[in-house]
């Protein structure tokens, strides 16, 4: 079962705390890409680069299972790039530059062997991106949306109009408020589903997540707590990628399935966070992930 990704490529420049790493591989899509691979192979995916991606790259995507017959790659341009520092806490950062380059004026192509996926990952695009991936599928059986502030603010309509069409929203608390216009996360939630998707993923970084669906299904799964935290670009990419992974890789589509996607995503996205980039989740073997969901199972065993 395949696993169609559409999503930002980057070559990013960040500081944290405890370092500083320059032209390093950042965008969504190498994150759901690479978190995806661990439970489905194929990963197809639709982006787009500039002649400067190193092409050792795309050699290691290809090697870990990633499709890129829907790369796009412009000659004579520049990748998508991000600058940004962290705070000291980690919870914060400051965006130094963000420059678009090719992503400006994207035009996903879906190739023809890639619109039968039955299992779609929008990463955080322009909503009429977004749209335009959904119209050129044939069979979807899960779309999965994530999205961000920045486009509630500049976009409003096309974003609520994109909702309508997906089954799984992902997105931040803060983000979560601001969409519906609530306080409590629980309020939102109601909201946010009357809004067109099945399903709710609202993100709380180092405090974990919740899943909702319907009217009392909720779902709160921990955050593990990391001796270092060198950098957590990417994270709520990699949840994504490894919650959609699972649940491409699972035998249905359920609230139950997606508590386990919930929490296999949130282990993959604690790898990430300890080291610059891509860097770990390109190490992360089988026995690692199965051993690091064990220990989010073990966060939640209590007696009463």
């Amino acid at each position: 079962m395949a696993l169609l990704t559409v999503g930002s490529l980057a070559l990013d420049n960040i500081e944290t705390p405890l370092g500083k790493r320059d032209g390093i591989i950042g965008g969504a899509a190498p994150f759901i890409c690479l978190a995806g691979a661990q439970f489905v192979k194929p990963v197809r995916l639709v982006g787009v680069i500039g002649d400067d991606f190193p092409q050792t790259m795309l050699d290691k995507f290809v090697k870990e299972g990633v499709d890129l017959e829907g790369l796009q790659k412009k000659e004579g341009q520049k990748s998508f790039s991000w600058t940004g520092k962290y705070h000291e806490d980690m919870n914060g950062r400051d965006t130094i530059a963000t420059d678009l380059n090719v992503l400006g004026d994207f035009d996903p192509i879906v190739p023809e062997n890639f619109r039968d996926s039955e299992f779609v990952m929008l990463g955080n695009l322009q909503p009429s991106v977004q749209a335009k991936v959904i119209d050129q599928l044939t069979q979807p059986k899960l779309i999965a949306l994530d999205t961000m502030n920045f486009w509630m603010d500049i976009a409003l309509d096309e974003l609520k109009a994109v909702i309508k069409r997906i089954d799984v929203l992902l997105i931040n608390d803060e983000e979560a408020r601001q969409l519906s216009g609530e306080r409590t996360l629980v309020m939102a939630a109601k909201h946010i589903l009357k809004m067109g998707p099945k399903f709710l993923v609202i993100k709380k970084g180092e405090h974990g997540a919740l899943l909702f669906h319907g009217e009392d299904n909720m779902f709160l799964a921990p955050a593990l707590p990391l001796a270092k935290v060198f950098d957590p670009t990417g994270a709520g990419d990699t949840f994504a990628g490894g919650f959609m992974g699972y649940m491409a890789s699972a035998k249905e589509i359920s609230f139950e399935t997606m508590k386990s996607a919930v929490i296999y995503g949130s282990a993959l996205a604690s790898f990430t966070c300890e080291a610059f980039g891509i860097e770990r989740l390109q190490t992360v073997t089988k026995e690692e992930l199965t051993t690091r969901t064990q220990k989010f199972a073990d966060l939640t065993k209590f007696s009463l």
